[in-house]
């Protein structure tokens, strides 16, 4: 991948999109990087978070930001390279954990059925969220 658009953390599933993280400095956001154009466009500026993962369907991807005493997980429309809309809540844990702690702190599923995570110093939690 070209220098300065970041970590790469999922490719789209035609194959023709990255998408990727600047966590530091001025640019901070998620990108997506064109293996066509060999070009690296901002999709979301200002957003801090570590790890993107497109849905199974490839019309969205999902990311975590973390709260004082949440996380929160957004889907952001994804078509053709581009974002749609506004990022929409899709998944509210009741509880915190760092996104990074000598390394990705944590994880979750494509369709959000396992979200797996480290609290590093704390105890161990199993927590179980069922959907109806």
């Amino acid at each position: 991948m070209a220098s300065g658009c970041g970590w790469a953390f999922d490719v789209s599933p035609k194959g023709n999109f990255i998408l990727s993280l600047i966590s530091a400095g001025d640019k901070v956001g998620i990108y997506e990087y064109s293996l066509v154009d060999r070009k690296c466009t901002p999709l979301l500026p200002g957003v801090l978070t570590f790890g993107l993962l497109f849905d199974p369907s490839g019309k969205s991807f999902l990311y975590a930001v973390p709260g004082r005493r949440d996380v929160t997980i957004y889907r952001e429309n994804w078509q053709d390279g581009k974002a749609i809309g506004k990022p929409q809540i899709v998944l509210k844990l009741p509880f915190a954990f760092p996104l990074v702690s000598g390394g990705n702190a944590y994880d979750f599923s494509r369709d959000l059925s396992t979200v797996v995570y480290a609290r590093p110093s704390g105890h161990a939690d199993l927590y179980l969220l069922s959907q109806k």
